[in-house]
This record gives C-alpha cells, sequence and structure tokens, in this order.
C-alpha cells in the first residue's frame, strides 16, 4: 500500500506543475500581445512630421553644403551661395550664354 500512496502523491505534484506550465506559458502569449499593441500605438511623432523633419534636414544639409564649398572652399562669399543670382549665372555659364 506505501507504494500506491507514493504513486499518487507523485502524480498530485505533477499535475498541477503541468497545468502551471502551461497557464504560464498562456500568460506569456497574452503579454506578447499586449506588449505589441503598447508598442504601436505610441509615437512621439507622427509619420506625416517625420517626413516634413527629414526633408527639412534635407534642405538645411544641401544649403550648408552650398555655403562651405562656394565660400569657403571655393573664394566666395558665403551669403552668396543662396543668391538666385549667382546661380542664374552658374547655369548661364554652363548652357554657353555668356563669354
Amino acid at each position: 500500500m506505501t507504494n500506491e500512496v507514493k504513486d499518487e502523491q507523485q502524480q498530485v505534484k505533477t499535475q498541477p506543475v503541468a497545468s502551471n506550465r502551461k497557464q504560464h506559458k498562456a500568460e506569456k502569449a497574452e503579454a506578447k500581445g499586449q506588449k505589441k499593441t503598447w508598442w504601436v500605438q505610441i509615437r512621439l511623432f507622427p509619420i506625416w512630421l517625420r517626413i516634413i523633419l527629414v526633408l527639412a534636414l534635407v534642405v538645411a544639409a544641401i544649403a550648408a553644403g552650398l555655403i562651405i564649398g562656394y565660400g569657403y572652399i571655393g573664394d566666395g562669399e558665403p551669403k552668396d551661395a543662396l543668391k538666385w543670382e549667382t546661380w542664374q549665372h552658374i547655369l548661364d555659364i554652363l548652357n554657353g550664354k555668356e563669354k
């Protein structure tokens, strides 16, 4: 009889552990689903604002490159790099309109 009692005790001990594992896995899966939804909902900057910000940074980088290239490397006046007359003069030279 003692063997039967030990067998019953072992079965009782193993059954809750198995159900606890299943329950734990289910809770983990549920938590992952909640975390995924939580991550999508939080945005510091909307997508349209990100696009505008990137475009503004690209324009600023181009302007800075023009000023550095024309003004400091090219021995010109840095302010002139952003004037339309300067670029019209450069285009005229490229098209052969100016001697």
